[in-house]
């Protein structure tokens, strides 16, 4: 699949994500719990096995949520007046969620229980991670803040118009990344152009203004460095 109709998929399906957190406030609910999750998961520095089984679950729980809607919007186009087999068919899939979401809230609770009342008990501490966990982490973390703003103002897809600029903020989050991370001053200000162009040209083609772009460098910039800042040895 060319580069081009491969990033238009994954914008469409994104857009999905956006549509459905601007529709429907328990997929906004889902998406505040996941960014809670991700970061106790990393103040408490819990096991790779463990982090990897929230991550599933968080994935699951945002995939119930969204075919949840999916579903319900067939339903309304199916059945312009009320049905009651349509009221059970939207009952069955929110039930589907509500398990879901009930069984994730459970695992989640066993997994952060222990290292939660440890540092209830003996005073948090706020565990260290490596460079590229922590890049990684930022790039997750960054892009779930912009589905949310995005849903927020109601304008633009992840990767195209809209509040703040997808594409600066990953940029600026990179460069922030390989700066932090290579102490290189040659290696980041060529990164620094890198995220520069990138920006500028959101701007060039007329998919985002430059307060959108500004605003987009600023997202992924402060993030990603208060992130370093507090998980970095």
């Amino acid at each position: 699949m060319p580069l081009r109709k491969l990033i238009e998929s994954a914008n469409h399906a994104v857009s999905g994500i956006i549509h459905t957190a601007k529709t429907q406030k328990h997929m906004r609910y889902h998406l505040y719990a996941a960014l809670l999750i991700i970061i106790l998961s990393l103040v408490f520095g819990v096991g790779l096995f463990e982090f990897m089984v929230i991550v599933i679950l968080v994935s699951i729980v945002l995939s119930a949520e969204m075919f949840n809607t999916a579903i319900e919007a067939v339903i309304d186009v199916l059945f312009k007046e009320y049905d009651s087999k349509a009221k059970a068919i939207k009952d069955i899939a929110a039930g589907a969620v509500f398990i879901t979401a009930i069984g994730a809230a459970i695992v989640g609770y066993m997994i952060l229980l222990s290292p939660f009342r440890s540092g209830f008990y003996e005073g948090l501490t706020i565990a260290k991670h490596s460079g590229e966990g922590i890049a990684f982490t930022s790039l997750v973390i960054v892009l779930i803040l912009v589905v949310i703003t995005k849903a927020f103002f109601g304008r633009g897809t992840p990767l195209r118009g809209g509040v703040p600029s997808g594409h600066a903020a990953i940029a600026f989050s990179i460069w922030t990344t390989v700066t932090l991370l290579s102490g290189s001053f040659i290696l980041s200000f060529l990164v620094l152009i890198m995220a520069i162009l990138i920006a500028q040209s959101r701007v060039s083609i007329g998919v985002h203004n430059p307060w959108e772009v500004i605003l987009g460098a600023l997202f992924g910039s402060v993030v990603t460095f208060f992130l370093f800042k507090l998980f970095l040895p």
